[in-house]
């Protein structure tokens, strides 16, 4: 732990209103899903906690202390992490999740060669953490890591609270070899990334957001397999609302379709997978009406007009498993939710997991996840929270991770255990991972989630397509307010 300057703290303070009152006014829609995880799982949909960056400039970490002259090496290793105590802050704070964390952290604290300590802290949920770390950054009692969402670090690294990463995974001695590299998921990782070229982070594990979709129900419709583009999407969504409009159950009536609920993480993977992206190639600010974006809002239009979609007052698991909804969208962590919904629902129908399908068969989904950066202290304990980070992330550890929690590896080369065999749908998501892309990483990404949320609510009750093109730019430009006011 270390003092920072409180006029930190004031300042992110400050912006953190102005940010607030520059988002858009929320369209009206239907409420926002309320169910509540279960105590062993991750939360269904994990958003950033909405955060602004300081209006002053950045706050340069504190200088790195040279080796001593007696030592050859200008590496990382020069420096003695021996013995050191670290504090680290998390947001796994019950069931297997926090057993889990206990865990590893045991077996570092253990069996690590130098002698450091690590005392984890759970600090409740990941926006408890948030708000955790950002009253920190006023008192000046910062840990020495912490978990977070890549936004979140980004707008820590603005103030010069979290450090960039890149010396300590070049370096020679205690670094990640090309190999290591290779094998993390670029979705990820490069969520971590800052657009100058900083590594701010380091995924420990991951998640995806999928489509959700009844492969016996859509058999039935005369469909024998997932749609591998958005027409066949769209063909089969139309299908299955038709066909309960047809039976003899008005109570269905206006369901069988797509569920509609279009957050960041359902909107992204439908852009990429339409050829397009939504911010800058620069990566410092949205790009949030371009023509991809255009083509998927009248996407979604389309379906909406040709009552193919249908909305749900909570997470859609009951309709799915009643069969009012041949699609519905979820984080793969929501897996366990919807199979107990099958089961209370007596339902044996085969399900899947499948990726967001663009005209052209491009396939993608939404990858994300908490990162873990390093707060900058003093080299001795940065070092040593480097070590820890090592380790918690390495292939070895994300085993032992997984096999409590469930989440999805962040590498390649992590041995999942008999998780795949057991659980078809798991593998499935699992197998899409290669497909994964991240959110921007922006500091302001929280605050433009909720605008994309109310602007691709809004697009419904567009009277044309240049009606639609016109909420898009108004999106685009409250996008950009943000950032300024951030600024």
């Amino acid at each position: 732990m270390r003092s920072r300057n409180l006029l930190i703290g004031m300042a992110l303070i400050i912006v953190m209103s102005l940010a607030l009152a520059g988002c858009v006014a929320a369209t009206p829609a239907p409420a926002a899903p309320t169910q509540a995880p279960a105590a062993t799982e991750a939360p269904a949909e994990p958003e950033p906690t909405e955060a602004a960056a300081a209006t002053e400039a950045p706050v340069e970490p504190e200088p790195t202390e040279e080796a001593p002259a007696e030592m050859e090496s200008t590496g990382a290793m020069g420096v003695d992490p021996s013995g050191q105590s670290i504090t680290f802050w998390h947001a796994m704070s019950s069931g297997a999740n926090l057993d889990g964390m206990t865990a590893v952290v045991d077996e570092f604290n253990a069996n690590n060669e130098w002698g450091i300590t690590v005392e984890a802290i759970a600090q409740g949920s990941q926006s408890d953490l948030e708000t955790a770390v950002n009253g920190a950054i006023t008192t000046g009692e910062l840990p020495n890591l912490t978990m977070g969402f890549p936004n979140g670090l980004a707008l820590w690294n603005s103030l010069g609270v979290v450090i960039p990463l890149n010396d300590y995974i070049s370096d020679p001695d205690v670094g990640l070899s090309t190999d290591e590299l290779d094998a993390i998921y670029p979705g990820p990782y490069s969520s971590g990334t800052l657009a100058d070229g900083s590594q701010i982070g380091i995924p420990m594990h991951q998640s995806e957001q999928v489509i959700f979709y009844n492969n016996t129900w859509a058999e039935e419709l005369g469909f024998d397999s997932p749609p591998a583009t958005s027409a066949e999407f769209r063909e089969q969504a139309c299908a299955a609302a038709e066909a309960n409009n047809a039976d003899d159950n008005p109570d269905n009536d206006g369901t069988g379709g797509y569920v509609y609920y279009p957050d960041a993480s359902m909107v992204s993977p439908w852009i990429w997978a339409f050829g397009g992206e939504y911010i800058t190639p620069d990566g410092s600010a949205y790009d949030l009406n371009n023509q991809a974006v255009i083509d998927v809002a009248l996407f979604f239009k389309d379906l909406y007009d040709s009552g193919c979609t249908l909305f749900t007052p909570s997470f859609p698991n009951p309709e799915f498993a009643g069969r009012q909804a041949l699609f519905a969208t979820s984080s793969s962590a929501g897996i366990p939710f919807q199979r107990s919904a099958m089961e209370d629902a007596g339902n044996e129908d085969v399900w899947s997991a499948i990726a967001y399908p663009g005209p052209d068969g491009d396939q993608y989904v939404d990858a994300f996840g908490q990162m873990i950066g390093v707060v900058g202290t003093n080299s001795e304990q940065d070092l040593a929270s480097w070590l820890f980070l090592r380790y918690l992330t390495s292939p070895e550890t994300q085993s032992e991770w997984i096999g409590y929690t469930g989440y999805f590896p962040s590498q390649s080369t992590t041995d999942v255990g008999t998780r795949a065999e057991d659980d078809p749908v798991w593998a499935e998501a699992l197998a899409l991972l290669p497909q994964g892309k991240a959110e921007p990483n922006l500091p302001a990404h929280g605050a433009v989630r909720g605008a994309i949320r109310d602007a691709f609510f809004a697009i419904l009750d567009a009277e044309d397509d240049a009606g639609v093109i016109a909420i898009l730019d108004e999106l685009n430009d409250t996008a950009a307010g943000i950032i300024a006011e951030m600024q």
